[in-house]
This record gives C-alpha cells, sequence and structure tokens, in this order.
C-alpha cells in the first residue's frame, strides 16, 4: 500500500504510474475527494468540540451562579449531535479511503521499462543454447502419458479438469525437485520454513492478494480461509505485525498453491503449465531499504542456480509497466525453454516491492530515527511442475526415455533415466 500522505501530495506522480500500467486516473481522483472531505470533516470536528468545551465550562459557571442554563444545555446537545454526524462521515470517509487505497497499485520503480504488455519486456540474459534434436520432440504431456507418470485422465475424474496425477517416477521426479531445490537455497542461506496454506483474510491482504484477486483464489467461506494461491502469503506474514530484527532475513519454503485461474481464456489446457493445484518452492527476503535492488539481484541470481545446476537453457527478461504485477515495483522473470513449443515459458517472477506489502502488513525495523517499514522481496525458486515440463522436453530420447540430469539422480536413488516399465 503506498502513503496516503505520498498520493495526496504527489497526484501526478501516482496518476502516471497508473497510466503507465494500462489504467485510469479514476482512483486517485476519487481518493482526493474523499480524503479532501475527510480532512474538512475531522477540521468541523476539532472546532466542535472546543466548541462543546467552551459550552460545558459555561454551563458549569451558569449553575455555579444559579443561573438558569437550559439554552446552554440545549445548544450542547445540538452541538453532541452535529459532533456525532460529524464522526460518522468520517469513519465513512475513512473506510473508502482505505478501501480505494488497498486498490491502487505500487509505484514502478525508474528502472522497470515502460511498455503496455508482454511484448515490450525486454531480455536481460539467455543462458544456454537450446537443444538441436534429431528428431521432432514430444510435449510433456505425451511423454507423461506414454511412461504412465502423468495421469490427466484421473486427475480429471477425482477433481476436474486443471488436476493432474503424478505417479512412480513422475511422482518421484517432483518430490526430488522439491527436496533438490530446498537443499540448493538452504546453502544459499535461506531458512527453510513450512508455513500453513489456509491463510486468513488479513493476511491475504497484507501481501496484496486482497481485494483485488479475489476471484482467482480458492476460500473455504464456512471459516474465512483461503487456500495459499503461492508461498509468498504465509512466508512474508510471518513477521505481520512485527519488528524484524538482525535484517536481511532470507526464507524459503516449499507449498502446494492453488489458484482459479488455471487454462483461463483458453491458454495451456492441456498438459500441467497451467494448474488450479501446483508445487512451488519461494524465496522471500527481509531487508533494508537501500539494499533491496541489490537483493533483488542476488535473489534472482538463487533462482536462476536452479536452471543451470539441471543445465537447462533459460532467459532473464524485465517486466514492463503494463505486465508488472500489482504489489511489484520491479521484477525479472525466469522463462525456460520449452522445446516442443519452441519458446520461452516463465518459470520463476522475481520481485522487490519496496516497503508496499510491509506498509500493509505492517512490518517494520528499528532505526536510530525511528521505525521504517522493510522492503519485502521474493520468488519462485522454481515452479516445481514447470520444471518438471522443461525436464521432460529437453531431455526426452528419441526411444521415448527421458535422461534424468545428473544432479537430481541422488534424489532418485541414483536413477539414470525414465522409462516406460
Amino acid at each position: 500500500m503506498l502513503e496516503l500522505k505520498f498520493v495526496r501530495n504527489n497526484p501526478d506522480i501516482v496518476g502516471r504510474a497508473l497510466i503507465n500500467r494500462n489504467m485510469g486516473t479514476e482512483l486517485i481522483d476519487s481518493l482526493l475527494e474523499y480524503d479532501a472531505a475527510w480532512r474538512d470533516c475531522i477540521t468541523e470536528g476539532d472546532s466542535l468540540k472546543h466548541k462543546r468545551n467552551v459550552v460545558t465550562r459555561e454551563i458549569a459557571q451558569f449553575k455555579k451562579e444559579n443561573k438558569d442554563a437550559l439554552s446552554k444545555i440545549n445548544e450542547m446537545q445540538g452541538i453532541n449531535d452535529r459532533i456525532k454526524e460529524i464522526d460518522d462521515k468520517i469513519r465513512d470517509y475513512k473506510s473508502k479511503i482505505n478501501e480505494i487505497m488497498l486498490s491502487i497499485p505500487n509505484i514502478p520503480s525508474d528502472m522497470t521499462p515502460i511498455g503496455k504488455d508482454e511484448n515490450d519486456n525486454p531480455v536481460v540474459r539467455v543462458v544456454g543454447e537450446p537443444r538441436e534434436f534429431t528428431f521432432t520432440p514430444k510435449p510433456h504431456w505425451e511423454i507423461g502419458e506414454a511412461l504412465d507418470i502423468l495421469d490427466f485422465e484421473r486427475g480429471t475424474k477425482i477433481a476436474g479438469q486443471g488436476f493432474t496425477v503424478y505417479k512412480g517416477m513422475g511422482a518421484k521426479l517432483e518430490r526430488a525437485l522439491i527436496n533438490f531445490m530446498l537443499d540448493v537455497h538452504a546453502d544459499q542461506g535461506y531458512l527453510e520454513v513450512l508455513p500453513p496454506v489456509l491463510i486468513n483474510e488479513k493476511a491475504m491482504t497484507g501481501t496484496g492478494q486482497l481485494p483485488k484477486f479475489k476471484d482467482d483464489m480458492y476460500v473455504c467461506s464456512a471459516d474465512g480461509y483461503y487456500l495459499a494461491p503461492t508461498a509468498e502469503v504465509p512466508v512474508t506474514n510471518l513477521f505481520m505485525d512485527e519488528y524484524v530484527e538482525n535484517l536481511p532475513v532470507l526464507l524459503t519454503a516449499y507449498t502446494a498453491c492453488f489458484r482459479r485461474e488455471a487454462g483461463k481464456h483458453g491458454q495451456d489446457t492441456r498438459g500441467i503449465i497451467r494448474q488450479h493445484q501446483f508445487n512451488k518452492v519461494e524465496l522471500v527476503k527481509f531487508v533494508k531499504p537501500e539494499t533491496s535492488y541489490e537483493e533483488l539481484e542476488k535473489l534472482t541470481l538463487d533462482a536462476e542456480e536452479i536452471l543451470k545446476l539441471l543445465k537447462i537453457p533459460y532467459r532473464v527478461i524485465s517486466l514492463c509497466t503494463g505486465d508488472i504485477g500489482f504489489s511489484a515495483a520491479r521484477t525479472y522473470d525466469i522463462e525456460v525453454w520449452v522445446p516442443a513449443q519452441k519458446k520461452y515459458r516463465e518459470i520463476s517472477s522475481c520481485s522487490n516491492f519496496e516497503n508496499f506489502q510491509a506498509r500493509r502488513a505492517n512490518i517494520r525495523f528499528r532505526t536510530p530515527e525511528g521505525p521504517q517499514f522493510v522492503h519485502t522481496l521474493n520468488g519462485s525458486g522454481l515452479a516445481v511442475g514447470r520444471t518438471v515440463v522443461a525436464i521432460l522436453e529437453n531431455y526426452q530420447r528419441e526411444d521415448g526415455s527421458v535422461e534424468i540430469p545428473e544432479v537430481l539422480r541422488p534424489y532418485m536413488r541414483g536413477a539414470e533415466e525414465i522409462s516406460k516399465v
């Protein structure tokens, strides 16, 4: 969340940021209108309360002198009635202001390129050369079904579209990747945590999922819980309403993730690139403001290390203002090469939110000058299902088997390939 004072004093900056995000400025216009009315009410309320104090003293003096105080008592009643009206308006305006403030996205960093959509995202670096196949590479869903390690039909039967059953070596590969990723990130200095995946509304609001993305999430309406769309939510909110000591704090977590938008708009309706339920390993950092962009570069490299060790080609792009997420000030996407599609696909987003999430979740640290909000960062390290996609397609062989990357073999009891049993 932005600071109300900043928006009030810099409407042009905030408005320009919204326009660069392909939004209108109606939110700012409404906010400034409510803010002005709210401050006018506060001024009037303070004046009335001062007047009430004066009349209270006058009534006491009248009674002390045995004078008729009825007119002053009536005046006091009128003042009290008006104060109640003003207080009600103040609460109403404050509620409207807070609602709008929660709906205003973060201001993109000056380093974020200006652009309309994903077509305007510049490539930062390309790592590794796509493999040249001597045969036509198959898509991962065909490989998975042929090897009997991905069961789409039974996933649909027990849950619906957008759910998959991993079987045999497919399940082992998924589990191996989770453990491998967590081990790598632990060696990089991240502390592993295992948080809940049922999240309350306050935590969802703290990281920016609510109110904007409510329709994209699964909710347990009887209890008011949401299923975690990403480990970012529970891990960031570990420090909600707290002071963080000994910055920076680096955390990594594995969770199942749940999103309603799988396969929306007819995209990726086959395979496991978009699923309602999927596994992900997350990286989260709490840092001082002056180091947050240096820490973003490190976090991105930490996520990239997984693909380097797996020896899978990828590239890093910088998201433009029209494609960056709601809460982010700057984002790098890591995109892995998918041979059957002949293109790169997102496997991680690494973002600096500056103090946007910390202000919403009230996460601070102490300085000699007083409390400050921390800067929060996170990134996927990595999306596990999409890493399975990358392995199946990049390591496939002409005979239908799949070579297991060397670094994963210790996690799979020394197995070197996945082949038809």
